[in-house]
């Protein structure tokens, strides 16, 4: 087991060095030790010097394996920790995995549904349609209804790659914030998010409870299809769902044979995309081009079709809200607006100067709305807005990256398929519509719809429910009263203690000063201001 970690370490380190990505780690970061064990790894030099950092980074994960291109993946959607160059070649990084054994996925499908494929499928084809780095897809017909499925299953080797890979990149991150204290990548806790973000998506059910979801929220919708999931048949290792002919999305010439509406298309992938963040809150957060196909039916009327739920976003209201009052004051270019947003929202610090932030959005932004608004990319727009609130401490949030990134896929996708596509005069009536259902009479009126059953179910209630509120408040009427009376009471003791413990230091230094001539008188003076300090102590300590 050792010797075999060993090894792959071994194998790491080498394509790491032979891909040169030792450099992208600047030379005062590296303590000297370090760069003499670099020279005398003579034999792992940079094959690739011609080939930038970015693309040698992409190709070094794709030939470690299948987690480190997970990996990669994952690493693109952080643009809040990595250059811009790096962010954007590892979001061309592909599932290049050759499929496993047809006969093991069979296997693997039996021992989880507890029974033969005969006696599920009328036809099962062991050849996969597509592999992935940690699934690979079968089709094959369901015994009960004749219907046409696909079957998703794990890898049936995946998972100690999978432990082995991390337990490995645990160490190298622990190495490297040992050696790079204070680095601003965390290493440690971007693997551990990893780690989660893996182990979620290799439980198929998660998936399932996705797409469910996603199918419901656009049930009969004529701008969104999302395939029916058999639940009764799936697993954590397996997903049985109906099968698309659709037309991939990024086959243009294949959609335009088909007579496909384009520009009508290219706008409502905008839409589907704006509905499933600001109506339903749970957003497809990996629509990529492989993920999102077109229907063939009604080429006037196309209707987009989503598969991979693995992955998805959700904001709660306040985020929504925010986002959308942000992309309003863009379309505005209402700068103090948006720089007041993000202190509002606690997005950057309380303490941070408006004025400042106004200035460096200013800065950035203003010469990309010198652009035709036809020609400006949304998902940029709001990538340099990141960049530039991350030079004030903003800790861009999970969900808001995920945002960035599908945002980024629908324009990309859009433009592919509309090069004229304006995602502004397309989004901003959404984003009004949704704002005046937030605000003013018309979002009054739907919290009343809203909350009217939970009224009626309460109206009954309402006589006990006002007499118990009517008894608790002359309750406590009685006791803001006694408190009162205390206060008052323990006032005057504290004033008369004060006035007893004045006039004994005054008939004190009387007396003192009487001592020498007045010797009787003096006594008195004394034993009075004795007697009045013992009255006003007794009255402070006897509340």
């Amino acid at each position: 087991m050792i010797l075999r970690e060993w090894r792959r370490f071994y194998t790491i380190g080498k394509i790491l060095l032979q891909h040169g990505l030792d450099e992208l780690i600047p030379r005062h970061w590296q303590p000297w030790p370090v760069r003499l064990f670099r020279r005398t790894l003579f034999w792992l030099h940079n094959r690739y010097p011609q080939q930038s950092r970015g693309v040698r980074l992409r190709h070094a994960l794709e030939n470690l394996g299948p987690v480190f291109i997970k990996f990669g993946q994952m690493l693109s959607t952080r643009r809040d920790l990595l250059p811009p160059d790096l962010a954007e070649e590892l979001a061309l990084l592909q599932d290049r995995v050759p499929s496993f054994d047809g006969e093991l996925a069979r296997k693997q499908i039996e021992q989880s549904l507890g029974q033969p494929i005969e006696a599920l499928f009328s036809d099962f084809d062991p050849q996969p349609l597509a592999s992935a780095s940690v699934a690979q897809v079968h089709t094959a017909r369901l015994k009960e209804n004749n219907a046409d499925v696909v079957i998703k299953v794990i890898r049936p080797d995946i998972q100690p790659v999978i432990h082995d890979d991390i337990r490995l990149m645990r160490l190298c991150a622990r190495i490297i914030a040992f050696l790079i204290p204070n680095n601003r990548l965390r290493p440690v806790e971007v693997i551990e998010e990893y780690r989660r973000t893996l182990l979620d998506e290799l439980n198929l059910m998660s998936e399932a409870a996705n797409t469910i979801q996603l199918r419901r929220n656009f049930e009969n919708s004529p701008h969104l299809y999302v395939p029916y999931v058999y639940s009764d048949y799936c697993r954590e290792n397996v997903l049985v769902m109906e099968r698309i002919y659709g037309i991939p999305v990024s086959d243009r010439a294949a959609l335009e044979a088909n007579g496909t509406d384009l520009k009508l298309l290219a706008e409502r992938g905008v839409e589907v995309f704006f509905t499933q963040v600001f109506r339903d809150s749970f957003f497809h957060a990996d629509m990529h081009p492989g993920n999102v196909f077109v229907s063939r039916e009604h080429p006037n009327n196309p209707q987009w079709i989503g598969i991979d739920c693995g992955i998805v976003g959700t904001l709660n209201r306040q985020d929504k809200r925010y986002l959308a009052e942000n992309f309003l004051a863009f379309f505005n270019r209402d700068y103090r607006k948006v720089a007041e947003l993000h202190v509002q929202s606690g997005w950057v610090p309380l303490d941070t100067k408006v004025e400042e932030f106004e200035s460096a959005l200013r800065t950035v932004l203003e010469p990309i709305f010198a652009k035709p608004l036809a020609e400006i990319s949304f998902g940029h727009v709001l990538l340099n807005l990141f960049n530039t609130a991350r030079r004030f401490n903003m800790h861009v949030q999970p969900q808001l990256v995920l945002l960035q990134k599908t945002l980024l896929y629908i324009e990309g996708l859009g433009r592919h398929l509309y090069p004229q596509l304006d995602l502004w005069q397309t989004a901003k009536p959404f984003l009004e519509h949704w704002m005046r259902q937030q605000i003013g009479p018309q979002a009054a009126w739907n919290a009343i719809k809203e909350k009217a059953p939970f009224w009626a179910e309460k109206l009954p209630e309402m006589p006990d429910l006002i007499f118990d509120t009517l008894t608790q408040v002359q309750h406590q009427q009685h006791m803001v009263k006694g408190l009162y009376q205390q206060y008052h009471q323990q006032h005057r003791r504290h004033a008369q203690a004060r006035y007893l413990l004045g006039t004994g230091a005054t008939l004190m230094l009387g007396s003192i000063i009487l001592l020498p001539s007045h010797e009787q008188l003096a006594t008195i003076g004394l034993t009075i201001s004795i007697l009045c300090w013992i009255n006003g102590w007794w009255k402070i300590s006897h509340r």
